[in-house]
């Protein structure tokens, strides 16, 4: 079983510009990987998991009439929306999207160690006013997301150790 941990972000990460403001709610999980990995396949397994067909199901319905990109592996060439995201931020290492209504963000990112390679995946839920902090509805929800959170990274990691 892929051991998923509860990770401090990185000084230097994309999502670091959300933890370091009071009223946005940041989580980031972590794990390591045998092998060496790099990010668009990261990415890639990330979205193709059984567990992300689910939350994409329930997304088509809610996309209804809009048109997306459902194809993860386009990231890798540089478009800049996918499905109910779009990104917002990237770099060699690290990908940072944001919901089309711009009140989550998805965080990925990879580091090479000495014995393969650390994932890390992590959000951030971000007010879309003046409030002190995330919704209610957001804040009873985030036990549930951080579970959610830490099985999404645990399908990845397992579809890429395959």
């Amino acid at each position: 079983m892929t051991d998923i941990r509860e990770a401090a972000l990185p000084q230097h990460a994309l999502l670091q510009r959300y933890a370091q403001q009071d009223r946005c709610y940041t989580d980031a999980f972590t794990c390591a990987l045998t092998q060496n990995v790099d990010l668009w396949d990261y990415i890639e397994a990330f979205y193709t998991t059984p567990l992300f067909r689910a939350e994409k199901a329930i997304l088509r319905v809610g996309l209804i009439g809009k048109s997306t990109q459902w194809d993860a592996s386009r990231l890798r060439d540089g478009i800049s929306t996918f499905a109910a995201w779009i990104v917002e931020d990237v770099s060699e290492r690290e990908l940072l999207m944001c919901d089309v209504g711009g009140a989550t963000r998805s965080w990925f990112a990879v580091a090479q160690e000495p014995a393969g390679t650390r994932l890390f995946f992590g959000s951030a839920i971000v007010p879309g006013n003046e409030a002190d902090r995330p919704p209610l509805l957001a804040r009873l929800l985030i036990g549930p997301h951080r579970m959610y959170s830490r099985a999404l990274l645990r399908a990845a990691a397992r579809r890429l150790a395959a």
